[in-house]
Formats: C-alpha cells, structure tokens, sequence
C-alpha cells in the first residue's frame, strides 16, 4: 500500500448492474471482483452513490412528455432524461451485495437535489451541490487518485474530469477494464476526452503485478 493514494469507486450500485434492469450497464458485474482486488492497495478509499429523491427532475418519469434516454434541459443544464434510478432506500440504490465495502472509509452521496443531475462524485451537474470528497481526500495529503466503476462514458469520466480540474497537482488514474460504458461508442470517447485532459488509462494489471 503505498501512501498517498486514493481509489475511489463510483457507483458500483444494484441499479447498474444488469440484473437489477433499472439502469443496467452491460458487464456491470464484471467490475466488481476487480475492484475488491484492487481496493486493499491504497491507502484511502472511497466510494460514491447515487441518492435520488423520488422526484427527481432527470427521470422521464417526472417529465411529461419525455421517454428514457430523451435529450433536453434540467434547470437550464443539458440533461439526458433516465429511467427512475438509485431512488433512495430502494434496493436500487443500495451497493452491489458482492462489492467489499468493509475497506472503505467513506461513502460520498450526490444527485439528492431534484434540480441536477450528478454524474461527479465531485459535485451536481449544475456546480451547485459539491459532495465534499475533494476537501476529504486533500485533507488526506493524495497525490495520485485511481478510479474505478459505473459507468465509463458518465460518472466515471466526469468523475475523473472533475479531479483532474479540482486538483491539478494530483496524478488522475482510470482502470479501464474496471468500468464499464453504457454505451460501447461513447466509452470510447470517453477515454479520448479523458487522455486529452491528462488522465492517465491503465488497466488493473498494472497495479496488481
């Protein structure tokens, strides 16, 4: 274990993985093995969580007129609206059961704001809402940040976006075979977006060996 790294795991909830059929992610339980691999070889850990409030304004269930996966605004942010997801209490929003939580020391909960999306672990879509985790982990003295979980091409990536902005002098580290897209075309452009801003794309190999 080396000191001053952190591994965080976003969003590694039953409503992403595909058996729970709210937001499935293709091979979402794929990730989770990997994970508690790696979870033990860093010297903080966290995690985050969606937590949604029942009306919250990015279900199309709570716009007329909108089906799933419609395109739009929310408060002036543009928003994909989603089927209903991560409602708080649910079993949705609860962690995958194989998920190891015993290692992690903290769970940061975003998207409780019926007016933003939250795809960051860092803070809501609209910059309104942060979560508290960058104070946690600089208070902490991390240099190096690895990321890992659901889903690649939205909370993964603007996750790791949003560390790498927040905190330039910290090394940003995304464990490609440790997410998953909801979409295999915008994973990979996610992970172009995310090199073109200095986010390094490793795979677990690279940590456990």
């Amino acid at each position: 274990m080396r000191a001053g790294t952190a591994f965080l795991v976003v969003d590694v909830q039953n409503g992403f993985i595909s058996e729970a059929g709210e937001l499935p992610v293709a091979g979402g339980a794929e990730v989770v093995p990997i994970i508690n691999a790696l979870l033990p070889l860093h010297a903080v850990r966290v995690a985050s969580q969606d937590w949604h409030p029942p009306d919250h304004g990015s279900f199309a269930s709570n716009n007329p007129g909108r089906k799933p996966f419609d395109e739009g605004e929310l408060d002036g942010v543009p928003q994909i609206f989603w089927p209903d997801h991560c409602v708080q209490g649910t079993r949705g929003a609860a962690f995958h059961p194989d998920l190891d939580q015993r290692p992690v020391q903290a769970v940061f909960r975003k998207g409780m704001d019926p007016r933003a999306d939250s795809y960051s672990a860092f803070s809501d879509n609209a910059g309104r809402n942060p979560t508290g985790l960058q104070g946690y982990l600089e208070g902490l003295g991390v240099r190096e940040v690895t990321i890992a979980g659901l889903a690649l091409d939205y909370c993964v990536k603007f996750s790791a976006l949003d560390a790498r902005r927040l905190m330039p002098q910290v090394t940003v580290r995304v464990v490609v075979d440790a997410c998953r897209p909801v979409n295999p075309k915008t994973g990979e452009d996610a992970k172009q977006e995310m090199r073109r801003h200095g986010i390094r794309l490793i795979t677990s190999t690279q940590i456990l060996t």
